[in-house]
């Protein structure tokens, strides 16, 4: 066997061997980091414009309470609104990547906002539904009271509060911290490939 028919051979061999690279090009990872930063933003405009109406009609409310006690949980309420909605601009708002990166610093920065994400939203029971509690609780304390000093039925009082209730515990549940962590581990794992 001659040098040439040697190499060819050592050619052929290298050219069909199967490899284990990085199964996303750049463009992939840019193109799903930007789907996901979109995502972010737009979660976060409904949820700014969603704390900005409640925060109006609540802010109404108050201004036409003449009970105490009620007003007392719509300013708790409120507060507890700009808190979510503070918390959210500070630490749930989409990162900036550098644009000019490599394969290596997209995923880098796409790990980095989705493990950001992930732990802001398995932290929702302490700055979204906790801030909110206190005053729901007042609020709907003042209506029971209200129905009971007027001879109403306090049904309707505790079924909104069983209501508020369910909404806040589907809050706490329906969040995606286990679909970004599947994320994470794929990132994790093309990484290392």
């Amino acid at each position: 066997m001659n040098n040439e028919s040697e190499d060819r051979q050592v050619m052929e061999l290298w050219q069909n061997q199967t490899t284990e690279g990085v199964r996303m090009s750049v463009e992939q990872v840019r193109l799903e980091a930007g789907r996901f930063q979109s995502r972010i933003k737009w979660r976060n405009v409904r949820e700014y414009v969603a704390g900005l109406a409640v925060t109006a009609f609540l802010g109404y409310e108050f201004s036409r309470a003449k009970d105490l006690l009620l007003r007392v949980g719509f300013g708790l309420v409120m507060a507890g609104l700009a808190y979510v909605v503070w918390h959210l601009l500070s630490k749930g708002s989409p990162g900036e990547a550098d644009e000019s990166a490599g394969l290596s610093g997209w995923i880098e920065f796409r790990r980095r906002e989705l493990v950001r994400q992930r732990d802001l939203l398995s932290s929702v029971w302490r700055w979204y539904i906790g801030p909110l509690v206190p005053g729901m609780v007042v609020v709907i304390v003042a209506f029971g009271r209200f129905a009971l000093a007027h001879g109403r039925s306090i049904i309707p009082v505790v079924a909104d509060a069983l209501l508020i209730a369910a909404v806040f515990v589907a809050v706490g549940r329906l969040n995606a911290t286990q679909k970004l962590q599947r994320q994470i581990d794929e990132l994790d794992e093309q990484s290392r490939s």
